[in-house]
């Protein structure tokens, strides 16, 4: 089982910055690719920005040049940096990692527990 420790979440005020942190830990695990989604209440769950083991990124559009997906520490950790903060930025954002198990040909996936971010006006 691998296990996604994520922090950094809080309230800020519009425009302003956070930087959310992931950690990832476990049994072995090849990972493709990390990611960041978010899921506003009554809402569905969407990607805000992934990464790939050989570092490629991809952002939605809503937050593409306002936040900035990374990596490190051979793929054990991923960031989210968020400037320019709007309130509807306000989610719960939630940490996910794919991959590959030992032995195994398909692509698997893990989740954070989910860290608020409350953007005020």
């Amino acid at each position: 089982q691998v296990q996604l420790v994520e922090s950094g979440g809080g309230l800020v005020q519009a425009g302003g910055s956070l930087r959310l942190s992931c950690a990832v830990s476990g049994s072995s695990f090849s990972i493709n690719a990390m990611g960041w989604y978010r899921q506003a209440p009554g809402k569905k769950r969407e990607l805000v920005a992934d990464i790939t083991s050989g570092g490629m990124t991809n952002y939605a559009d809503s937050v593409k040049v306002r936040f900035t997906i990374s990596a490190g520490n051979g793929n054990a950790m991923v960031w989210l940096q968020m400037n320019s903060l709007k309130p509807e930025d306000t989610a719960v954002y939630y940490c996910n990692v794919k991959g590959l198990r030992p032995g195994r040909p398909e692509l698997f996936e893990y989740w954070g527990q989910g860290t608020q971010v409350a953007v005020s006006s």
